[in-house]
């Protein structure tokens, strides 16, 4: 299965609320999107990824929906996205939104009927259910802290919200309820849409037991009661039958607790369910006993075989996507790379893997820049639900100051959420007023126009990476071994279709490094510009020759003299022509 738009594109995540304010009222909406359209598609991606702009209450930013079919009004209005979406395919881009159906807000029009009364026509819209012993009714945790469980004094009963009490799961064993999502997305995809991302969609079928979460269970894992449910698959299919078959679609689901093995249940070419998913295994490696908040350190072999293993395992049965970040993770330069002295070319490096691998990559906004981490200094600072709850919970129970703040500003989503840095005036050019959540002091430097300016940028490397990609679909399409899987410096992969052979070889280390990877291989890119700084020239397809990018010293030592070596330098990475 092979050339579907969605298999050969790039996908540019935006987060609206931080990515371009065009009003003033420092949130970031709908029209700043269609003023950054001419860049956007500068970059040489083909889709893109907006996180949720439905009508919300904002308790967790769009996740908590009141209105699947009306716009947040601190975004814009209906005509507002359709100059967005008219703007994005006049430029030969797709839009894909984000689906949020495990749940929705506790004042949508639905859950308002349904808490009115036991006996509401809507009440089995969501998952109600008695107390037990003077206590919720079974022990499931919130994702964000505290019980998944909420009383309603009213009723007697408690609801269930596996996110915020704002976030009351619903109840997919409904099928009047199921028929009514369908119809939903039907609706926007007759606006003209492209697809659909499906947040926590894996989340949709309870085992009707509600067990107890045992003791060796973490909230979010593969044998949790709510993970990968029985009739999760069924419910997939119906939507598949029910919607993604009647349109030119693209659909990838965000699936916690899956593993390559069950992963194929979903996007296996002979399942008919998911197009692809988001897989959690990647970022999960620096998570010390499956709690994101405590840090272990990593190794790069163990980097490598994940990456491996998710590569060999789809390839030829299913589709993967990979990501390095999006806006429920920490910043990628500071996360993997190097966000200090080598920040520049371990963000190219990074972007350089990311554009190497079998699938379709998501690029999240300001990762094309090596936007980094922010560390504010108060809690005050911080918006995102999570680490509030976070950090009340760790401070009742007796942590340091210091210690909870070391792990929200490694691990805080509001990392990916500062505002988008185009200039260095006030406000990084994001908004004339001050914004909703304050911008990375590093903006001055960092930011769009700087990298404009730069022929040797992360931006000028991304523009050229992606047409490299666009002219070798060996990286799209292409097999996967990796080499020297237990090198603690280099990351290099063969990727190979049949018509081509590419070598990726990436220095992980703040040192230069010397590899022996065979003769005959001829350098086609480096994340160090070529000499004289004149920046990357497109690349073109075909010959190893005219796909080359010239000047890098070490490609031209390599390509002069056959040699068996290969020098990589501090934080480069090559991709080669391989016999």
């Amino acid at each position: 299965m092979r050339g579907r738009w969605w298999q050969e594109g790039v996908v540019y995540q935006i987060y609206p609320r931080s990515f371009r304010d065009s009003n003033g009222d420092g949130i970031g909406d709908l029209r700043g999107i269609v003023e950054k359209l001419d860049y956007i598609a500068s970059l040489g991606v083909d889709i893109v990824w907006l996180n949720p702009i439905y009508a919300s209450p904002n308790e967790d930013n769009g996740y908590d929906i009141s209105d699947y079919d009306a716009i947040m009004d601190e975004f814009g209005t209906m005509a507002d996205f359709q100059a967005l979406l008219d703007g994005l395919h006049a430029r030969g881009l797709r839009l894909v939104m984000d689906l949020v159906v495990n749940h929705s807000s506790d004042r949508h029009p639905w859950f308002v009927e349904s808490r009115s009364s036991r006996t509401s026509p809507l009440r089995d819209f969501y998952i109600w259910k008695p107390g037990h012993a003077g206590g919720p009714p079974n022990n499931w945790k919130s994702v964000f802290g505290g019980p998944a469980w909420k009383l309603d004094p009213d009723s007697g009963e408690y609801y269930l919200h596996l996110f915020a009490p704002g976030q009351p799961d619903l109840n997919w064993e409904n099928p009047e309820l199921r028929q009514r999502v369908f119809a939903m997305m039907r609706r926007w995809f007759d606006r003209g849409i492209d697809g659909f991302r499906m947040d926590t969609i894996n989340l949709i079928s309870k085992d009707q037991s509600f067990r107890d979460l045992g003791a060796d269970e973490a909230i979010i894992s593969a044998g949790a009661p709510y993970i990968n449910g029985p009739r999760v698959h069924e419910y997939i299919r119906a939507i598949r039958t029910e919607v993604l078959d009647r349109y030119d679609s693209m659909s990838v689901g965000e699936c916690p607790g899956t593993t390559p093995t069950t992963a194929l249940d979903y996007v296996g070419f002979d399942r008919r369910e998911l197009d692809m998913l988001f897989q959690f295994e990647l970022m999960e490696l620096d998570y010390e006993g499956g709690d994101k908040w405590r840090h272990r350190r990593f190794a790069l072999p163990d980097f490598k075989r994940c990456v491996e293993r998710w590569q060999r395992a789809l390839h030829g049965r299913g589709w993967n996507s990979v990501y390095l970040m999006n806006h429920d993770q920490p910043r990628s330069v500071s996360r993997f790379g190097d966000d200090g002295r080598w920040r520049v070319e371990s963000a190219r490096t990074l972007l350089m893997h990311l554009l190497s691998l079998g699938g379709t990559p998501y690029v999240y906004q300001g990762e094309e820049i090596g936007m980094t981490n922010v560390a504010f200094p108060s809690i005050g600072d911080y918006r995102d639900i999570e680490i509030l709850n976070h950090f009340a919970e760790w401070s009742s129970s007796g942590r340091s100051i210091e210690e909870i703040m070391a792990s929200i500003h490694r691990m805080g989503r509001d990392n990916a959420r500062t505002p988008m840095q185009w200039d260095a005036t006030a406000h990084a050019g994001f908004s004339a007023a001050r914004p909703w959540i304050a911008v990375n002091q590093n903006y001055a430097s960092i930011n769009v126009a700087a990298a404009e300016a730069d022929r040797n940028s992360i931006l000028a490397f991304f523009r050229a990476m992606t047409a490299f990609r666009r002219a070798h679909p060996s990286l799209v399409y292409g097999g996967f071994e990796l080499l020297g899987a237990e090198d603690r410096e280099c990351f290099a992969y063969r990727r190979e279709d049949g018509s081509e052979a590419l070598l990726v070889a990436l220095n992980f280390s703040p040192k230069s490094i010397e590899r022996d990877f065979g003769r005959g291989l001829v350098p086609l890119l480096s994340t160090y510009p070529p000499s004289g700084s004149q920046g990357w020239p497109a690349p073109t397809a075909g010959t190893a020759e005219g796909g080359s990018i010239p000047g890098s010293a070490s490609v031209s030592r390599a390509a002069a003299s056959e040699a068996a070596g290969v020098e990589l330098r501090p934080w480069e990475g090559i991709v080669f022509a391989a016999g």
